[in-house]
């Protein structure tokens, strides 16, 4: 089962995915720059700009903390396992920084 998670008057649950538009493809952009992101390095690049560092305490994952917050990034180290949920936790932990968009 597969879907999207969606709050909703305070209420949590799963929209399963159902017609061929819940299946687009997904691409996050940097509004600053409206550059996609289309790698790893493109993103670190990025991060670093905001100020978030590379945190190395997982050799599974691709990890950033950033010192002035509790957040940290973790994301699988193959850039094709790169999904819309880790954009989505970029997105929040960058307010006003990226957005996801489909393809």
């Amino acid at each position: 089962m597969s879907g999207v998670w969606v709050f909703k008057n305070g209420v949590v649950r799963l929209v399963e995915n159902g017609g061929s538009d819940s299946h687009r493809r997904k691409v996050m952009v940097h509004v600053a720059s409206g550059e996609a992101i289309t790698s790893y390095s493109v993103l670190e690049r990025i991060l670093f700009s905001l100020g978030w560092e590379r945190y190395y305490d997982d050799p599974e994952l691709l990890q950033f903390h950033k010192r002035s917050t509790v957040h940290l990034i973790s994301l699988p180290r193959d850039f094709n396992k790169f999904k819309s949920i880790h954009m989505y936790d970029i997105v929040v932990k960058n307010r006003n920084e990226f957005e996801v968009r489909d393809m």
